[in-house]
């Protein structure tokens, strides 16, 4: 059930009225519903998979209370081990147990063997590495004294499962997430209305933008060796327009929907490719999971203590990991390396925590010097995207090549003046609302009313009229 699904349409007009007109005065049947929800929302992409996500969820809550019963520190860690170990199994089962099996077939075959291995026909669950990670947070948190666990199941299987977050995110924390679901929740109409324009947003990032986008992204990477430098290149900024599109256009979508059903979700992205060097980028992109590899990752390896040896040792852990959690092949491992390459300089020269701010904070325009460093930055994350993309290393590697061929300054074989000028006014309205928490929040207060609803009117027009071809959340593969 895609959130760009009339489905989905159908099915949250349906949750909504009966969430708050017939169970409004029960908090405890409103949880009980959204939990039913949202395992029938999980369950129409694999029914068989509910009971995966089921055994998790009890995994956790279960491991939770009996770290917080133990009497010594022994027992604390075993049953901190337990849960990490079981939820680590299943989710290196289900979606690394091939790739560990080919690639060790490959290093035999590479020394002289023949080996026989067989792979298994694996069906990877929609969102287990955001429920899993979701789970493990809760576990830590308890286990470090930061937070005490819930005796409510239904309470701790909504915090879990809650469908807005499910498959995709933003990886939430107990701390933030699970006070909401424990308090009564009031109708808020301000909220509601805020909730509707950040998935309006949502979907015009999705389906005109990175879909458009996706469109000649595939056609350029799918036959990159015929075409030039100058149409590689392109290729590679569309696909990373197409991801931070269609990536930033969920969590505006689950952003807004939850705070329909009065909830406050963390914020996932804020305009990373607005960002002056690769550690600001890295603040702005896919927030949550920065920050839950910095908190239960970086921080327990001793983040950046213990000379610099250390600390650029920590962040490459970091950054592979981060990498290798994307999915089961080398091109994300070397996405996160070179990701890691890239922040090297701000690291070593302790530079990495200087743009804080927003660029061009209260301007309209950045100065010379920040234009330069927003280019830079840009043209870096696009060249690490390539690898992302490809489907293998050696492909990223002949795509790079021919980037950096003599026919780099021709003009693109392949362009749409469609394309480009969607992605202008979207780069353009992104620019003028990067000080909000997502783009049109505030960009029509000042507005006349009936100016203010032509935009809006032309955001749905768009939808209707611009939409590309249907392509899947990219990052529901992971």
């Amino acid at each position: 059930m895609l959130f760009n699904s009339a489905g989905f349409a159908i099915f949250f007009i349906i949750v909504f009225f009966i969430y708050w007109f017939v169970l409004n005065k029960s908090l405890k049947w409103q949880n009980i519903f959204l939990a039913v929800c949202s395992y029938f929302f999980y369950g129409c992409w694999d029914w068989r998979f509910m009971f995966l996500l089921a055994f998790s969820t009890f995994l956790d809550y279960f491991s939770g209370l009996k770290i917080a019963e133990a009497s010594g520190a022994s027992k604390k860690k075993f049953w901190l081990i337990l849960s990490v170990g079981l939820n680590l199994g299943f989710l290196g089962f289900f979606k690394y147990y091939n790739f560990f099996v080919e690639s060790f077939a490959e290093l035999l075959s590479s020394v002289g063997f023949t080996p026989h291995m067989t792979t298994l026909n694996i069906i990877l669950p929609v969102g287990i590495s955001f429920y899993t990670f979701h789970g493990l947070s809760y576990v830590f948190d308890i286990y470090f004294g930061k937070i005490k666990p819930t005796r409510n199941w239904i309470d701790y299987s909504l915090f879990v499962s809650f469908f807005p977050l499910l498959v995709a995110g933003p990886i939430e924390r107990a701390t933030h997430l699970l006070p909401q679901v424990e308090k009564p929740r009031v109708f808020n109409y301000s909220k509601a209305v805020d909730g509707l324009k950040q998935i309006l947003w949502g979907l015009f990032k999705k389906v005109v933008v990175a879909d458009n986008c996706a469109e000649l992204a595939n056609t350029i990477f799918h036959n990159h060796e015929h075409y030039s430098g100058s149409t590689l290149a392109l290729g590679a900024m569309l696909f990373a327009i197409q991801i931070y599109g269609d990536f930033s256009g969920y969590s505006d979508i689950a952003l807004g929907s939850a705070r329909l059903l009065g909830f406050e979700l963390l914020q996932n992205f804020r305009f990373p490719y607005f960002s002056r060097d690769i550690a600001e980028f890295w603040r702005r992109w896919h927030i949550s999971l920065s920050s839950w590899f910095r908190d239960y990752l970086y921080f327990p390896l001793g983040g950046s203590r213990g000379g610099m040896a250390k600390t650029v040792r920590n962040t490459f852990i970091i950054f592979l990991v981060s990498g290798f959690w994307h999915g089961a092949n080398w091109t994300f491992l070397a996405w996160g390396g070179l990701n890691a390459l890239f922040i090297m300089p701000s690291i070593i020269f302790k530079t990495n925590r200087k743009n804080l701010d927003t660029v061009a904070e209260g301007r309209i325009l950045p100065s010379v010097r920040e234009t330069f460093q927003l280019i830079l930055t840009f043209c870096l994350a696009s060249l690490a995207w390539v690898f992302f993309r490809a489907e293998t290393i050696a492909d990223a590697i002949s795509y790079i090549k021919g980037i950096f061929s003599t026919s780099l300054f021709q003009t693109p074989d392949v362009i749409s003046g469609t394309v480009i000028l969607i992605v202008i006014v979207f780069m353009v309205i992104e620019w003028l609302g990067r000080e909000n928490k997502y783009a049109i929040e505030k960009l029509t207060m000042t507005w006349k009313r009936s100016l203010s609803w032509a935009f809006y009117y032309l955001i749905i027009l768009a939808i209707l009229c611009l939409t590309g071809s249907e392509q899947q959340f990219i990052y529901f593969q992971f």
